[in-house]
């Protein structure tokens, strides 16, 4: 076999089917559209038409979701308590609880809790007290000396 001779399979191939050419052509007359109705006729477009029910995409609202009844907590990075027990404004000698992290001024109020998260280093052996933690953070904590003890978010609810 040379590459001259390579062609397709017998009835592989098929020949474009030209509607609207006639009787003869098979997909004649209506060309395929049925009789009558909106979708026979040209220019339409009916991709999100539900009937004169309001689509949809303009049921829904444009920017995303907010779960209404959501956790918002305060975050506070172990960088940030640091820089905090540095300036004299937290004592680490003593338990470091949500009152103490609002009345130092690190949170400027509680929320729905507080949480700890790993950014930045921390040297001080603290006892923290608090809603939330990362994993990464407590164990930046606990690698200081320190602990984290967490409340039960389930019986607080």
């Amino acid at each position: 076999m040379k590459l001259n001779e390579l062609r397709d399979a017998e009835g592989a191939t098929h020949r474009r089917k030209r509607i609207a050419r006639g009787p003869g052509s098979g997909k004649g007359k209506t060309a395929g559209r049925g009789i009558k109705g909106q979708k026979s006729r040209s220019g339409v477009a009916i991709k999100g038409f539900e009937g004169g029910q309001m689509p949809i995409y303009q049921r829904l609202g444009k920017r995303g979701f907010n779960k209404p009844n959501r956790k918002r907590y305060a975050v506070v990075n172990i960088g940030d308590l640091q820089k905090f027990i540095d300036a004299g404004k937290l004592d680490a000698g003593q338990p470091v609880t949500e009152d103490a992290l609002v009345a130092s001024g690190l949170v400027r109020r509680k929320r729905d809790g507080v949480r700890v998260l790993a950014k930045g280093e921390l040297s001080a052996k603290l006892d923290l007290q608090v809603t939330g933690a990362s994993a990464s953070a407590v164990s930046a904590v606990e690698s200081a000396g320190g602990s984290v003890k967490l409340a039960d978010v389930a019986a607080a609810e």
